[in-house]
């Protein structure tokens, strides 16, 4: 009966809670009782399962386990999760989870998840969109493997399945405060209860400010803020459960939360030659000074920006879930339906060019930053026997996003792109023309020419046309070498709006069979129909374009002076996609569909009550989608005349046993994983853009193993895991790509191990909670991670790696017996580890990739890489106290 269903449910969480963290107030009431991991229950084929019947790769974390290691948001949960690795960029709007190194760089929003987030039962079409305040968890698991049967298409690496607290019919109300350094503040609570015999609610609120994580150098200005990362959050939830007969429950979630914060910053990691030039346009240093030779920079946390990095982001929506019991039908079923809408947008400054110089910007007016309108339906019916568990359902989407880009041309780009023009004309001309900020007018003067008198004379005068002609060599300034010509005009640049409509409908089936009370076969199928439109406008503002058809129409003049392949890298210059005048009132419209069959077959057999052994294969979907950039084909000023990706897919294959010891107070499993995926969605920044590289074969293989530990100290528990993964892209040419001109900036791929793709991940949590007498209780916690080293850029850059570290957080906790009060010390990365969250590319600072083949087979030459690297970093250590209090 539903009513007792319910009832059930939240015992089976208090006991799930207790399982993996000796709760005092719990263990009081029942010091007899050995926790036993059959206790440990899972949704991950979307029934209520003990942990080691599921024949899959599941971590799986408690609600206390999760609030002891100080978990918060989805990239908080990484410590507790191996093979798994969450970061942001830009913004914490761009959020990316990765499982088994596999993942999509989260700052284009037309590209879906390869790890999907779900939290009660909706799943989230972006990470980002799942990225903020959880709330009150009840527990999370992370399924790792494609997922696609039951929970659909962009769930080819994993999912992140989040199952919050329910409203109790027992009134209880909650509630915490917290202190930190970095002037951390926070408070949130709860209180949940019955309106009546048949209806719950439960309310939650939190609010959270912190300083931010950088200093900040603002250079030019006008940007104010000397500081960066920073938080405030707020965010409320509210819920009804209604129970209106004892076949009948229904679940309305309400929620909406609020970031508005200054967020993010990048530092240098390595400043290369061009640092001189920014050096000399900034008010003061406009970036870190160059390391001696241009090597690698130490680890710091200032950064520089001169334009403010606002960041805004509002998420809204409401779900309902129906479960419906239906005894007399198939021999007793269920059909379950979830119904959700969602509203979720962003609005975002940038300090493109990321020095406090006044290069490039984008204002938060409006016109940068992104939305997702998304409205899911789903129906489940499920049912068993006594040899069969089956279940049926339907899936149906609708989704629009919009995207609105922007770029703006500060005072300082101009004489900026003059110093990259004579710098490279310098060292081509053994000096012949000087290194000046004033020569792009040379290039752009109407009618030149290309003699003395022309651009020669303009480029040797460093734009000034005063030449050595005169008598006895004296100066005389030649009007016609003069640098007249147009040049960026300041607060110019773009604004685009891009609308990406699509629907997605899809029919799915899973199946248990119980061929003996030993061994099971489950199979699984999913039919997807996905169909996505874009319209799309790319307009420039004002004059933007203008100097880019002025150096084009002087094609000629600039050929006859610097030489044709010269020619060619000055047009490309002035016509980068920010400055393109092809661009200009230029509509993108694509439609195009596509289906998948997707699905998986397992088999596992039970040799023993401590043992089970499965092996299985499963079929994943990552969905096709547009590049909602400024793209142009590579070596050329030409936009591409596509933005079309297509669609990833992955065959994965694993065989693991589940092992419950020691009297079933002991769980040790193990799984090998062998994924190839075919088609992968490379996202990649350039330096001036991002650009989308379906690579032909990426293959991930290797071992996960999980272990839970109730030992027989009393309150003293053990939670950790190990994954070994060897990733590795296929070799391939430039003939097996979408785009053969990508193939220099993807040079370093073939053959080689992706980046966020550590060979070892390890993680460790160790939770104490006892009674210490008179009416008291204490524990303490530590939860760590170790990753070996990987590489935190696309483009596998070596400035971008990440050396093997460790981080730890810790807790102490004092509190009543009945916790109607706990005091919390806690500390997170207690030993302040160093560490890179994304290396990039510094936006037009140097040159990263040759354009022909270098003697190592690549088209990177460590010796001729001049750019600047800049970095987004790891939180450093963060402390504070945190008051909580129930009743």
């Amino acid at each position: 009966m539903r009513l007792n269903h319910i009832l059930r449910t939240t015992v089976s969480a208090a006991v799930v809670g207790t399982a993996l963290f000796g709760v005092a107030g719990v263990a009081a009431a029942q010091e007899q009782e050995i926790t036993r991991v059959d206790d440990i229950i899972v949704t991950a084929q979307k029934r209520e399962q003990s942990l080691q019947d599921v024949p899959i790769v599941v971590t799986t974390l408690s609600q206390e386990t999760l609030q002891e290691a100080g978990v918060r948001d989805i990239k908080d949960l990484q410590i507790l999760t191996p093979g798994m690795t969450v970061t942001s960029t830009s913004s914490e709007a761009s959020t990316t989870a990765r499982i088994r190194g596999v993942g999509t760089v989260g700052d284009n929003p037309g590209l879906e998840s390869s790890v999907g987030v779900v939290i009660d039962g909706v799943y989230r079409s972006r990470n980002s969109v799942g990225f903020g305040d959880l709330g009150e968890l009840q527990r999370i698991e992370v399924l790792k493997g494609p997922q696609g049967t039951l929970f659909g298409k962009n769930t080819s690496a994993g999912v992140i399945n989040i199952i919050t607290e329910q409203p109790s019919f027992t009134p209880e109300f909650n509630g915490e405060a917290t202190v930190g350094n970095y002037g951390a503040l926070a408070a949130s609570g709860s209180v949940s209860g019955p309106l009546s015999d048949t209806l719950a609610f439960r309310l939650y609120g939190a609010r959270r400010v912190r300083d931010g994580f950088y200093e900040v150098n603002t250079g030019d200005g006008p940007r104010t803020q000397t500081d960066d990362a920073n938080q405030d959050f707020g965010t409320v939830r509210g819920q009804l459960l209604w129970l209106p007969n004892d076949n009948t429950s229904l679940r309305l979630i309400v929620d909406y939360s609020r970031r508005d914060e200054y967020c993010c910053t990048g530092v240098q990691i390595r400043s290369g030659p061009t640092a001189a030039f920014i050096d000399l346009l900034a008010t003061g240093p406009g970036i870190r000074p160059p390391a001696p030779g241009f090597a690698a920079l130490p680890y710091s946390r200032l950064a520089y920006a001169n334009r403010e990095s606002g960041q805004e982001v509002d998420d809204r929506g409401v779900s309902l879930e129906a479960n419906f019991d239906m005894p007399g039908m198939f021999g007793g079923a269920t059909l379950t339906s979830v119904t959700s809408a969602r509203e979720w947008s962003t609005e975002l400054g940038q300090d493109i060019d990321y020095t406090g110089a006044d290069i490039a910007y984008r204002n938060q007016d409006g016109q940068n930053g992104y939305s997702v309108d998304n409205l899911t339906q789903e129906f489940r019916l499920a049912g068993s026997t006594d040899r069969l568990d089956w279940l049926v359902g339907v899936f149906a989407t609708s989704e629009d996003i919009t995207r609105k880009d922007s770029w703006f041309f500060g005072s300082d780009y101009t004489p900026f792109i003059s110093f990259l023009l004579s710098a490279s004309l310098n060292g081509s001309s053994g000096g012949a023309f000087p290194i000046s900020p004033g020569i792009a007018g040379c290039f752009t003067r109407p009618g030149q020419t290309s003699g003395l008198t022309g651009l020669q004379g303009c480029l040797a005068s460093g734009g000034t046309g005063a030449l050595p002609i005169g008598p006895g060599g004296s100066l005389v300034v030649v009007p016609t070498a003069q640098a007249t010509g147009q040049g960026f005009t300041v607060g110019q640049g773009y604004a685009d709006v891009y609308d990406q409509e699509s629907t997605s409908f899809a029919v799915f089936t899973n199946n248990t069979f119980r061929v003996t009370d030993q061994f099971d076969i489950t199979l699984g199928l999913r039919f997807t129909m996905d169909d996505k439109s874009l319209d799309g406008l790319q307009d420039n503002v004002g004059t933007n374009g203008a100097a880019c058809a002025a150096a084009g129409a002087n094609q000629g003049a600039i050929a006859g002076a610097i030489g044709a392949a010269g020619a060619g890298s000055v047009i490309g210059t002035f016509c980068l996609p920010f400055s393109n005048a092809a661009f200009n009132n230029r509509a993108v419209v694509e439609e195009h569909d596509d289906t998948e069959l997707s699905g998986t077959i397992k088999g596992s057999y039970r040799l023993n009550e401590q043992v089970l052994g499965y092996a299985s294969y499963a079929r994943g979907y990552k969905s096709f989608g547009y590049n909602l950039d400024r793209v142009h084909v590579t070596g050329t000023v030409t936009p591409v005349s596509s933005l079309f990706f297509p669609s990833e897919t992955v065959d994965s294959y694993e065989a693991g046993v589940k092992m419950t010891l020691l009297d079933r107070t002991l769980l040790l499993n193990a799984t090998y994983f062998h994924q190839k995926f075919e088609n992968f969605q490379l996202n990649t920044f350039n330096g001036v853009g991002f650009t989308v590289e379906p690579i032909p074969e990426l293959t991930s293989q290797g071992v996960d193993a999980d272990m839970v530990w109730f030992t027989p100290v009393e309150g003293l528990s053990l939670q950790g895991g190990v994954t070994y993964t060897d990733a590795e892209y296929g070799v391939f040419t430039a003939a097996d790509l979408v785009d053969p001109n990508n193939f220099p900036a993807a040079s370093l791929l073939p053959g080689s191990r992706p980046s966020f793709a550590p060979e070892w991940s390890a993680t460790l949590s160790m939770n104490f909670d006892r009674s210490l007498g008179n009416g008291l209780r204490g524990g303490f916690s530590l939860a760590g991670k170790y990753m070996s080293e990987y590489n935190t850029g696309s483009d596998l850059l070596p400035f971008k790696q990440q050396d093997a570290f460790t981080t730890v957080n810790g807790r102490i906790s004092l509190g009543s017996e009945d916790e109607r009060w706990t005091l919390e010390l806690w500390a997170q990365n207690i030993t302040d580890e160093e560490y890179l969250q994304v290396g990039y590319n510094g936006p037009l600072q140097g040159t990263f990739f040759q354009s022909t083949v270098q003697p190592n087979g690549t088209f990177y030459d460590p010796a001729r890489d001049t750019g600047t690297y800049d970095a987004f970093l790891g939180q450093p250590r963060t402390y504070g106290m945190t008051l909580r209090f129930r009743y």
